[in-house]
Formats: structure tokens, sequence, C-alpha cells
């Protein structure tokens, strides 16, 4: 759990209080104390998928509910100021593993969203594997018209699941240089492809969002 450890360090440098993390490769459903923070996590085998969320030790008291879906999406619902909130952490199946895998994973994340009232918050926290174009074309009431690449069919599923559910992408909606865009990097590609959504009617409640270049674990994801 060494990288766990390394990543509730920057957690606690940025001030952050809750984070969902992907491809987190880590075996079972459990959960366990790290450095102050509670990390609840969902994985099927060391060499696949693997979802996870850390809470901070101010709110880890606040939590109601943790619901492991798969290894690929999991839940939590905490009471904040009076209301409930529910963080969902996602890992949508890359290109190579087929239509029918995605299908399935967008089957299995809106019957969580649906089983959420529309009056609560909800955040998702995901890596998408997914392009949605640094404009909107059509969907303009979730895509605030800021991104980086060129949208590709996952990209549309993304945007269709946001507009059927009334959330927005974060992302899209503050105008950022491309370093504080760009979410994954290889020697042959730079892409966006991890997003963070919320109701549309919360929009307001979000000052920024941007990728944090110097602040990264061995994985190259960060959001």
């Amino acid at each position: 759990m060494g990288k766990s450890i390394e990543l509730v360090k920057i957690l606690k440098k940025r001030k952050i209080n809750i984070a969902c993390v992907q491809e987190t490769r880590w075996v079972g459903s459990k959960a366990r104390d790290v450095d102050g923070f509670k990390l609840w996590y969902s994985g099927g085998s060391k060499d696949r998928n693997g979802v996870g969320i850390l809470v901070d030790g101010d709110l880890r008291e606040q939590m109601v509910e943790v619901r492991r879906i798969n290894d690929r999406l999991m839940l939590i619902k905490l009471v904040v100021g009076g209301g409930t909130l529910s963080a969902i952490s996602a890992y949508t199946p890359q290109v190579v593993l087929g239509e029918e895998a995605k299908k399935l994973f967008y089957e299995d994340l809106d019957e969580v969203v649906r089983g959420i009232p529309i009056t609560k918050k909800i955040v998702i926290g995901g890596d998408f594997n997914d392009h949605i174009r640094e404009t909107f074309n059509g969907f303009d009431d979730v895509h605030g018209g800021f991104s980086f690449g060129e949208r590709n069919g996952g990209g549309t599923s993304l945007l269709d699941f946001a507009k059927a559910f009334e959330l927005v992408i974060a992302n899209s909606c503050f105008s950022k240089k491309e370093n504080h865009m760009v979410t994954f990097r290889s020697s042959v590609a730079k892409t966006q492809i991890d997003y963070l959504l919320l109701r549309k009617g919360d929009r307001s409640l979000v000052k920024d969002c941007k990728v944090i270049p110097s602040e990264n674990l061995t994985t190259q994801h960060k959001l």
C-alpha cells in the first residue's frame, strides 16, 4: 500500500478532503486507515482495474454508507452540512476491451446514479478513458466549452450520460493552459481522460478544477 501513503501525503499538502482513485489493482473489498485518512477500495485482481475513495479525518465520521458495486465502480455517502453527498469513483473500460464492456459499465453506472434522489448532491470522479473535445457541439448544457483533444465515441457516451442525469463536467467549465488539462501522458500521446461530474444545479459550488502537473504517483493519471 505504498502508493496510498504517497497519495495521502499529496492530499494533505493540497488540503484535499475526498479523493477518488482508479486502476488501483488492490485486491478485495476492504477498508483501512492511511495516515489519518480512511481508504475504502474494491478490486478483483492485482493486474487489472480497481477503484477506491479516500476520506480525511474530519469527514470519515460522517460516512453513512459504502457500496462496492464491482472493480470499476464504488460509492460512498456522507452527511455534510445537514444534507447527504454521494461520491462515486468510476473506471471506464478502455477501447480495446470493446463496446460491450463499455455498455455494461454504463448500465451499472446508470443504475447507481438513478438510485440517488435528484435532490441529493452527487460527485463522480472517474477515469473515463474517453475524449469529450474542446467544444460542446450540442451538449452546451453539460459541457462548459473547454477541454483538450478530439472527441471520440466514448466521449459522446460520457456526454450522453451527463445529459441524461442533468450533470455537468466540471473540467470543461474552466479555461486552462494545456498542462492544467492533460491527465495522461506517454511517449506518443497526451490526452484528457479523467473527469469530475456533478449536478448542474451545484455548478456554482465548484470554484476551480485543474490538473496539478507537479503532483503524481508512479501512475500517469492526475486529477
